[in-house]
């Protein structure tokens, strides 16, 4: 580590100030902080109310997307082998030559085998979108003469989980761009954004070139469009009324075609146990999005429907399809372009879950509604928490005037 750090010192000369490349100091300082902690100390006495910072908030959040991680690269490959078994053929063939090379078997009960191959398709996309975003992220700084903040390390993870394994690299750089800028930088960079820069680059993409967006996911050896990468979704609300021959087990577990890390409710749940116990993540928010989706599924279902099947799926089954849960979890609680009050967030996570049903069940031409739920609300968070905020000065006031009568 001290040659490591000796190295950077070196390298950081012509970065300094007065140096001939001081313009791109942020540029340098992003990957020597990534490396070590920075070395500036506080002249005075500093008061420490809390050891968290944003750097310890973005880790711990990668910490508890690993298991959406492992599950979008052993879930990829399990469906592609699973449909060589049923007679179809692998779609990408640079990668079919790639895992062949390993020679690995190509087995869907193969543990190792569906994890290589799942992260020939993973892997790329992740990078595609850290080099594109920290691309921007670089170029903001400069202009800006700001440090390059940790904000990215969230969003470049969240952004791969929730696209196909399919999708062409060239439209990841694409989307995350357009996230990062229009969602984020434009309004000041990280901390600044009323909208999610994930949820901004998945919408570019799903509204821009919806065709590559649902994906070619593997289903018996059929290429099977989804929205939001749910099948079972896209093929209940199209009038089959039914869903596939899978259980909810494995709707649970996440053995089903989707978005590569929204398939596992199990592996989401991991991670919500990691942070609602580090406090980075606010519980109300989810439990307000559970309750506003099982509401309003359990009062649309009690109403039926011989023309639409979506009003007739059982409530329960909206937790364990599409992108609900992943959405609750990390996209709902998104520190900053969520409420803020604890009574606003329930209040937003309620109406998250409210919105949710009531896009896939009143227009199933789109059967996910995750994605649009979240936008909505995060465009009227702070109105919830000036309501809030509001309601609470008033009860504050009348209180005061009958103890002070």
């Amino acid at each position: 580590m001290r040659a490591l750090r000796k190295l950077m010192d070196r390298v950081g000369v012509p970065f300094a100030k007065g140096g001939p490349l001081e313009k791109f100091y942020p540029a340098y300082e992003a990957a020597d902080t990534f490396l070590f902690t920075p070395p500036y100390t506080t002249a005075g006495g500093p008061h420490v109310r809390d050891a968290i910072d944003q750097k310890r908030i973005m880790i711990t959040v990668v910490l508890a997307l690993i298991p959406c991680m492992l599950m979008a690269m052993f879930n990829t490959g399990y469906q592609a082998f699973l449909s060589v078994e049923q007679g179809g053929t692998l779609l990408d063939s640079w990668q079919a030559v790639a895992y062949g090379a390993l020679g690995l078997e190509v087995s869907s009960t193969s543990v190792l085998g569906c994890m290589v191959y799942g992260a020939l398709h993973f892997v790329p996309i992740l990078l595609v979108t850290f080099a594109a975003g920290g691309a921007c992220e670089v170029l903001f700084a400069v202009v800006r003469g700001h440090e390059v903040n940790e904000g990215l390390l969230v969003t470049g993870v969240l952004i791969p989980l929730t696209l196909p394994s399919t999708i062409p690299l060239w439209q990841v750089a694409m989307g995350t761009a357009f996230g990062v800028v229009i969602g984020k930088e434009i309004f000041g960079g990280t901390g600044m954004n009323f909208l999610n820069p994930a949820l901004v680059a998945r919408a570019f993409l799903f509204f821009a070139y919806p065709a590559q967006i649902s994906g070619n996911v593997w289903v018996a050896a059929v290429p099977a469009d989804g929205h939001s990468g749910a099948t079972w979704l896209s093929s209940y609300a199209e009038g089959a009324g039914h869903l596939p021959g899978h259980t909810f087990a494995d709707a649970f577990l996440g053995f089903i075609p989707g978005s590569m890390g929204e398939t596992s409710v199990l592996a989401v749940l991991i991670g919500a146990a990691v942070l609602l116990l580090t406090r980075i993540a606010a519980w109300q928010t989810m439990l307000g999005v559970l309750v506003g989706t099982a509401v309003t599924a359990i009062g649309l279902s009690s109403i039926g429907s011989t023309t639409n099947p979506m009003l007739n799926l059982p409530w329960y089954w909206h937790f364990v399809l599409g992108g609900w849960a992943f959405g609750t979890v990390f996209m709902a609680t998104d520190p900053v372009s969520s409420a803020f009050t604890s009574t606003g967030k329930l209040i937003y996570g309620f109406l998250i879950g409210f919105l949710c049903i009531l896009i896939r069940c009143v227009n199933p031409a789109y059967p996910e509604g995750m994605m649009l739920a979240i936008l909505f609300m995060n465009m009227f968070a702070p109105l919830i928490d000036h309501a809030v905020v509001r309601a609470n000065i008033r009860r504050r006031a009348a209180r005061y005037v009958r103890s002070s009568t």
